[in-house]
């Protein structure tokens, strides 16, 4: 485990970054809006998180990585969220982020949308965590709450992950309506903070919703691939694309640049309440969608178990 520095928080801090991330949506989106606010509680609708914010102690975790799941998946990499938060100092987290389930579980492969209250000294750990795979009934998406079949709180293969205490507190609340550039709504909030802070990468972490309109998202199929897939169209002909409604509730992950430790810039999972979910793209109704989000820049940037071998294959 590596931690890669520090990004001092103050409400200073964020005011700053709210003029420098709103001009970077005005520039993809016919209205945005940033500003700090408090952390709505995030126990009640639509998040039913097990805990009411993200702040605390803000800290995100890059683990294991795409290589570990192509050009052929090695299933023997299994983590476990109460240990990473041990590791990145923090033990009691709460954790939000996109990754694989663990294989060795599920005895499948499936997408995880990860939402867990780590495990501490005087409380379990309260798994609110989402699985997302291909319903093998109707080669659709089959959604299901992860503590509705298991009592662990593993992952496989990867995960992008951002850590807090949990807490409520001041939170930058980002509004984006109407694409109309090319960029994803994660994409256009990294690029700005790449365009702005250069050479210093900037981590931020936390939930957006889609309101309204649809979006590109994708699901890993249960099997892995039995033939290598050595390129992108061989990955993107391998996973299962869908176009979903909204709302969407999406955990995200993303970094301004990666400064030399083969991070996965960016990486959003996302889930809903109608039976949805999956790794998001992009937007596939521009002209009506609709973004609200709650973010925290990162004050520590954590490598763990970084594949030894490594390609940049799979990583959109």
């Amino acid at each position: 485990c590596q931690s890669l520095g520090n990004f001092s928080l103050s409400v200073t801090l964020l005011l700053y970054l709210i003029l420098v991330l709103q001009k970077g949506l005005k520039e993809n989106f016919a209205d945005a809006e940033v500003s700090v606010v408090d952390c709505p509680d995030l126990t009640k609708e639509p998040f039913h998180f097990p805990a009411k914010g993200i702040c605390g102690k803000p800290r995100i975790a890059d683990v294991g990585g795409v290589p570990y799941l192509i050009p052929v998946a090695q299933t023997e990499k299994v983590y476990d969220l109460n240990t990473v938060a041990k590791e990145i100092k923090l033990p009691g987290a709460f954790i939000l982020g996109a990754g694989a389930a663990s294989s060795k579980i599920l005895g499948v492969n499936a997408e995880l949308i990860a939402i867990v209250q780590t495990k501490s000294e005087k409380n379990p750990a309260v798994n609110g965590s989402y699985i997302a795979q291909i319903n093998p009934a109707d080669k659709g998406c089959l959604l299901e709450k992860y503590s509705s079949k298991y009592n662990d709180c593993e992952f496989g293969l990867l995960a992008n992950l951002y850590a807090s205490e949990g807490q409520p507190g001041k939170v930058i609340e980002v509004k984006a309506n109407g694409r109309t550039g090319e960029l994803n709504f994660v994409t256009c909030l990294r690029q700005t903070l790449e365009k702005h802070y250069g050479e210093k990468p900037v981590g931020m972490g936390g939930t957006f919703i889609i309101q309204k309109g649809k979006a590109k998202i994708h699901i890993m199929p249960t099997e892995f691939s039995a033939c290598p897939l050595n390129t992108d169209e061989d990955v993107n002909n391998w996973l299962k694309f869908f176009e979903m409604k909204a709302p969407l509730i999406c955990q995200t992950v993303f970094v301004s640049r990666d400064p030399g430790f083969d991070l996965r810039v960016e990486h959003t999972h996302c889930f809903s309440h109608h039976g949805e979910g999956g790794h998001y793209h992009q937007d596939t109704s521009p002209d009506s969608v609709e973004y609200l989000g709650y973010l925290l820049p990162a004050e520590q940037l954590f490598r763990i178990d970084r594949p030894q071998e490594t390609h940049l294959v799979g990583r959109d």
